[in-house]
């Protein structure tokens, strides 16, 4: 048996002014995340659920760009995208540029064992809906924070949010969920639900990545971060050496990781990256800068 262990992040970036004035809610919806995360593990849920969990508390969230409160796009609307990952045998489940299912998270859990694993728009939410799904207007993930950004044009202080496990079981988890970037065009696709880019597990590991996504995607950043495991190197080093990949395609963000041994690492290239962990038995860890 093994120590749990669950990692979140609410994306790589900067703290704007009306960020700042509110730390202590955001620090409160880490905690609040990783609660839930903690919780769904006692009650003998597994990797996959504390994951789920962990991001649907950070989707509800409205100062965390994911589901309310997410990026628009530039003519106003939201995208959005999550990708959920299960170690043991490499499960994926995805969807992205979706617009009315409440939780996108649970969208992408639902094809976790489904024979596609990308799904993609109207016909994503159109099978979350067949599967039971809370379903919604797209103005309800829309905030009066984020109107106001892309009138500012400005960019999104963190681009994602995720959750990363390791089940008592040993059993690995990934999961993480976005609206993108601010102002973005329509149709938009960046790292978060891209397996292999944003998000991975595998039996070694389990990583969530946030950031410039396109410098992710071009890196295939989640998938090499597990190469380099598997060759021998130590889960700090080799998220360094990703991130210092990720750079070299022009690009900033942050990762975070647990690997089968109960190694965390939760690097990051920016200013901030809001940060937490709770380990079974010890105190919870939560850092915003």
């Amino acid at each position: 048996m093994s120590r749990p262990i669950v990692a979140v992040h609410a994306g790589a970036g900067t703290f704007g002014e009306d960020l700042r004035e509110q730390l202590e809610a955001c620090r409160d919806a880490l905690a609040t995340a990783l609660r839930a995360a903690a919780t769904a593990l006692e009650d003998g849920e597994g990797a996959v659920a504390a994951v789920r969990s962990a991001v649907m508390v950070m989707e509800s969230f409205p100062l965390f760009n994911a589901g309310t409160g997410a990026a628009l796009c530039a003519d106003g609307s939201v995208e959005l995208s999550a990708a959920l990952m299960r170690g043991s045998d490499r499960a994926a489940g995805a969807v992205a540029a979706i617009a009315r299912t409440r939780h996108p998270i649970l969208a992408a859990e639902g094809l976790l064992d489904a024979p596609q694993v990308l799904m993609i728009g109207r016909h994503a939410d159109e099978y979350a809906a067949a599967r039971g799904l809370e379903q919604c207007e797209p103005y309800e993930f829309v905030t009066e924070r984020q109107l106001r950004r892309l009138a500012e044009h400005a960019a999104s202080e963190h681009g994602t949010v995720g959750a990363v496990c390791l089940g008592p079981d040993g059993s690995l988890a990934a999961a993480t969920s976005t609206g993108g970037r601010t102002g973005q065009l329509r149709g938009r696709v960046g790292d978060s639900p891209l397996i292999g880019a944003g998000t991975w597990a595998d039996r070694r590991l389990a990583t969530s990545c946030t950031g410039e996504g396109e410098a992710f995607i071009r890196a295939g950043a989640a998938r090499l971060l597990s190469t380099l495991v598997e060759r021998g190197e130590a889960l700090d080093a080799a998220a360094q050496t990703v991130l210092e990949e990720v750079r070299s395609c022009g690009g900033r963000g942050g990762l975070i990781a647990v690997d089968a041994a109960g190694n965390v690492t939760l690097p990051f290239t920016t200013a901030a990256m809001p940060r937490g962990v709770w380990r079974a038995g010890e105190p919870t860890i939560i850092e915003l800068g």
